[in-house]
């Protein structure tokens, strides 16, 4: 079961600290408000850590279809590897 990580769409709270983390099935719904406070939540991406073995060059991650997002700013990632999903991401 996947662990997905929350922060309150405010940005800040004081009983879960602006983050939490849920166990859930990939078919459940998304959370909309946080268990702790109730603020409203939303689900945050998370990288995937790869390492030993798995390669986590470019080519490999295209070939496998995946997509790559490179920090280029405070809150601003570039998409590099990859056609699937935005070109930029604001966080």
């Amino acid at each position: 079961m996947p662990l997905y990580d929350y922060s309150p769409t405010s940005g800040s709270c004081e009983q879960c600290n602006g983050v939490f983390e849920v166990f859930q099935r990939i078919a459940e719904d998304k959370l909309s408000a946080c268990p702790t406070c109730g603020k409203p939540c939303e689900r945050r991406i998370s990288k995937v850590a790869l390492g030993g073995k798995y390669s986590t060059s470019d080519a490999k991650i295209k070939s496998l279809g995946l997509t790559k997002y490179q920090k280029n700013g405070d809150g601003h990632y570039e998409r590099t590897v990859g056609s699937e999903g935005p070109e930029h991401l604001i966080r």
